[in-house]
């Protein structure tokens, strides 16, 4: 089913009760990401946006990583409700890690230094660009996801694990499949007016 534009905006949104099955072959998978990451603006054509899809042994592999990681850092008698969230999480269909190559970060800062602060930031914002369009575009396609962020804590682990490059900087974790249920959970808004100030004269 397709949706406008405008429809897929609301209809993505953070989902937990996620099954292990998708709506689509890896192949068409593997394409849609691709159009995403091909697709997504970024600072001057810099294209430093990276993607990795886990799926099946990889993906539960990656969540033993985050539990293993956390583990070292929370108390046990205070491990439960992190154990039953990353397990909610291994429970998906895959993982899709979102990084930038920060190698490309630095070329441009070397190649325009008037607006070397401003690079990382507008890369942290070109990736954002590419989690929103792949989180949508699965949404699209009758998924659920939710974005988390276990890094920097897990970096050397999933660099070493799967052969990442280095100069790879992790961003976020978005594991995704298709949710249990077909609704999300209703969710409250500030008043619009406080978020979007009119000066049209």
């Amino acid at each position: 089913m397709k949706h406008e534009f405008l429809d897929l905006i609301k209809l993505r949104r953070s989902r937990y009760d996620l099954t292990n099955k998708s709506t689509l072959p890896k192949e068409e998978l593997v394409k849609l990401l691709q159009t995403c990451v091909l697709h997504t603006p970024s600072p001057f054509n810099s294209q430093s946006s990276r993607m990795v899809l886990l799926c099946d042994a990889r993906h539960r592999q990656f969540w033993q990583i985050v539990k293993h990681e956390l583990q070292a850092i929370i108390p046990p008698e205070k491990f439960v409700p992190t154990e039953e969230k990353l397990a909610s999480f291994a429970a998906a269909y895959g993982t899709i890690l979102f990084f930038e190559d920060w190698s490309v970060v630095e070329s441009l800062q070397a190649q325009f230094p008037a607006y070397k602060d401003n690079f990382p930031r507008w890369a942290y914002q070109a990736n954002a660009m590419t989690e929103f369009a792949v989180w949508s575009a699965l949404a699209e396609n009758g998924m659920g996801a939710s974005l988390q962020h276990y890094n920097p804590l897990i970096d050397w682990e999933v660099h070493r694990q799967f052969h990442i490059p280095l100069d790879w900087k992790l961003i976020a974790q978005m594991p995704f499949g298709v949710a249990l249920s077909e609704h999300a959970p209703d969710k409250t808004f500030l008043p619009i007016e406080q978020r979007v100030h009119v000066a049209c004269p």
